[in-house]
Order: C-alpha cells, then structure tokens, then sequence
C-alpha cells in the first residue's frame, strides 16, 4: 500500500508496569516545554517517540524510553499492546514491560526550540519533565486520551495471564 500522507506520523512506546500490594501501577510521563507547562488531564503520556515507517517499531520504543527517562530496557520480555490513533492523526504503537523505576532518576534527553515566540533566542527544554507512576483509573485521566487504550489492553493481559484480579479498575 502507498503512503498517500494520510496517516499521520508514527510513534513507538513502552508502558513500563509493575505490581504492588496485588494491584498493577504504571508509568506515565509529562511533556516538557513551555506548552505543556500547565497542563495535566490528558496530557501525559507513555515514554515514546517518532520513527520512520520504514523502521523497526519495537526498536523505536526501547530507544525512546531509554531516551526519555534515563533508563535503559536492553533484552526485555516486551508485550504488544498494538497501536491506536491520536486525534491528530498520530499513529502509536506500543508495548508493555515490567520494572521498577525511582522517578526521581528521570534523566529525559532535551530539545531547542524558539522561546519566546519570534523573540529569536533558542532555549532547551527537556522532552519529558515529570514522571510519576499511577493506579490504572489515574493513569487513565492523566494519560492522551487515545494512549488510555493501553491502560486497558494491559489490565486485560494482566487479568488473562493471573496476575492481577478483579478490583482494580478494569
């Protein structure tokens, strides 16, 4: 099939999990810069990045998360979440994976942009300012509507493979 432009741009991602207490928690990331500054609900995000499509997805979003928390995930059991589509037309797949992380450790990689606007000085911002883990209902409210998707596709591994019951959220 051609690429007609059609699709939006690609992202690949990881949702970074772990069990506590019986009840799943996951990862979630804020975006830095000034234009997410003050925002919260749905704005957040998995740890994820652009690729071309002619690039390996599950690549991708290893080399993402790494870039956007500081923490490497090199030879890691990944499970598809498949992919689901933004709003604006962006298409991003991603897997899921368990582990620990002190977000206090986040080291996000950063990039320039012009700021203020036409004042024609540049300045870094980091791509991710702010981690934070979530009960899945938190993660949902707090993550792009369209990524909350992921929360579910987890909770229903979990629950099909026995690691988690029923009560938290699903």
């Amino acid at each position: 099939m051609r690429d007609t432009g059609e699709v939006g741009k690609r992202s690949a991602g990881i949702l970074l999990f772990k069990i506590e207490g019986g009840q799943p928690q996951v990862l979630v990331v804020h975006p830095g810069g000034p234009f997410w500054q003050k925002k919260d609900a749905g704005a957040w995000s998995i740890p994820k990045g652009e690729y071309e499509p002619d690039k390996d997805a599950r690549s991708a979003a290893v080399r993402e998360f790494a870039e956007e928390t500081g923490m490497p995930l090199a030879d890691r059991d990944l499970a598809p979440l498949g992919e689901v589509k933004q709003r604006n037309g962006k298409l991003v797949t991603a897997w899921a994976v368990e582990g620990d992380f002190d977000v206090a450790d986040l080291r996000s990689n950063e990039f320039e942009m012009e700021w203020p606007p036409k004042s024609g000085r540049r300045q870094s911002f980091p791509e991710v300012d702010r981690a934070r883990w979530c009960t899945p209902e938190t993660a949902r409210e707090k993550l792009n509507p369209a990524q909350a998707e992921f929360v579910n596709r987890l909770l229903e591994l979990l629950h099909s493979t026995g690691r988690v019951v029923s009560g938290n959220g699903c």
